[in-house]
């Protein structure tokens, strides 16, 4: 079913779905089988020549993950999309898809510390170089990209630094050059649509706020069907030569009869099928289940993250508030531009007493979980320098916004009043306490170039002066690229 609403609380009920043509079911089915009988043998062929779509084989399509597929692109405002088996793999594939040995892409440094392992590290040894630049300036996109980039790449409100990327700064450069920007939308969904301000590709995590329970693992990528492919045929003969791999089919004009969606069907037939990713039929519904209450609990997340950044804020063991609500200048600016009804579920804070008070902090929590996930319902808090991104040299750290003292948090959806408590609870147990007009070395470190990482003003809220944004360096990169 298409719904002609552009409300996301109702294209998340009803998007790709009425109920099931045989049973009449309205709850969606969990196709869990193989494969599918074809009609005949000229409908098989068919099939497997792209003349018609339709079902082949679960490891590249199933009916359970059409639905889904179907409502996040609704969603997203895209033409089409892929579900796989995890966040990971859909940034492996939106990038991989049109990159190729001895080409590159430009990334932001403000990202995920899995995703900077994917991106430095695993495409070093596919022959693939990531080039890391600070998005403060969208022009380093510019400075960084030549004949052999193939793609932009960054986080809308990336983790851990929550510094708003600039979507349509670096949307329309990659225009002006021909290179697409690929988003992860994971922790804004709801909130912002990259699709809408020039992305040519909004991914998530479906494991984070789309599922919502912490319950399965998954990712999906959502083609916007606007990229020329075929304009930019020079920058981009993955999808405009003949493909060995697929009987010599050159995509961009395979597909044309299905719409707009080269780049969404090479990556599910080449890449999906060769690796081997797929998304299972039972995850793919219970990300269904988590749709259909997202627009609810993203509200509820942003709500109660920014009142705890708030209090926060005022804490006087807290020498540093990471979110959006706590910036000025232009990344307030952007945040402004680009979120719509909150600002999403994380928060992260410094403590001057470096790893030992964050891990005490988080020793001390009861209600919280210490997990290394986010955008479930509960509230998740971590000590990321010794967990998520323990696996980065401390230059990487701080160029991802991390350092010993920062906390990240997940606010959930229980009563705020909980989840005040319970912080409460952890701030007691940290014995350091910054003395007046003092900032731990790793605090000066956690703020990012830009605005962002201060407390709300200038001017101190209860004795306490306020914190300066310090610069962060992007170290070891071209000096043209930063």
């Amino acid at each position: 079913m298409t719904t002609s609403s552009k409300n996301p609380e109702t294209i998340a009920l009803h998007a790709g779905y009425r109920s099931d043509p045989t049973t009449t079911s309205v709850a969606v089915p969990i196709y869990q089988t193989t494969s599918y009988q074809f009609n005949s043998t000229e409908h098989a062929s068919n099939l497997f020549s792209l003349k018609e779509l339709g079902n082949i084989y679960t490891r590249i399509m199933n009916p359970t993950q059409a639905v889904l597929e179907e409502r996040v692109a609704a969603l997203e405002g895209g033409a089409a999309a892929l579900a796989v088996s995890s966040g990971q793999a859909a940034s492996l594939f939106a990038v991989q898809n049109i990159c190729h040995a001895g080409d590159n892409f430009v990334c932001s440094t403000d990202i995920y510390g899995g995703t900077w392992n994917l991106f430095a590290n695993t495409f070093e040894t596919l022959g693939i170089e990531c080039r890391f630049v600070d998005p403060a300036d969208p022009e380093n996109f510019a400075r960084a990209t030549d004949d052999k980039t193939r793609c932009y790449y960054g986080e809308t409100l990336p983790n851990p630094k929550l510094r708003v990327f600039p979507i349509a700064e670096v949307a329309k450069i990659g225009d002006d050059l021909g290179v697409p920007l690929i988003m992860d939308n994971t922790a804004a969904p709801i909130l912002c649509r990259p699709i809408d301000h020039g992305a040519t590709i909004s991914m998530h995590s479906t494991t984070k706020f789309i599922g919502g329970h912490g319950t399965s693992i998954g990712g999906i990528i959502v083609d916007s069907g606007r990229f020329d492919w075929e304009k930019h045929a020079d920058r981009f003969p993955m999808l405009n030569t003949p493909d060995p791999s697929y009987h010599g089919a050159v995509w961009t004009e395979a597909v044309k009869p299905l719409g707009p969606i080269a780049y969404i069907i090479k990556a599910r037939v080449t890449l999906l099928r060769d690796l081997g990713a797929a998304m299972s039929p039972f995850n793919a519904f219970m990300f269904i289940q988590g749709l259909e209450t997202m627009a609810l609990r993203v509200r509820q997340h942003s709500e109660n993250a920014s009142a705890v950044a708030d209090y926060l804020s005022k804490h006087p063991k807290v020498t540093n508030v990471i979110h959006p609500s706590m910036q000025s200048g232009e990344d307030k600016r952007r945040a402004e531009k680009y979120m719509n009804g909150g600002y999403g579920a994380l928060v992260g804070f410094e403590l001057a007493g470096g790893a030992e008070a964050g891990q005490k902090f988080i020793d001390n929590l009861e209600m919280f979980y210490h997990v290394a996930n986010i955008g479930d319902a509960r509230s998740l808090a971590i000590h990321p320098a010794t967990t998520t991104h323990s696996q980065l040299t401390p230059e990487e750290q701080e160029q991802t916004g991390v350092t010993e003292g920062y906390v990240r948090l997940s606010i959930g959806i229980e009563h705020i009043d909980d989840i005040i408590d319970d912080l409460d609870r952890g701030l007691e147990a940290v014995d350091s306490v910054p003395q007046s007009g003092s900032r731990s070395k790793s605090s000066k470190a956690a703020a990012p170039s830009g605005s962002n990482g201060q407390k709300a003003n200038d001017e101190d809220r209860n004795g306490m002066p306020a914190v300066t944004p310090a610069t962060l360096p992007v170290q070891g990169l071209p000096q043209k690229w930063v």
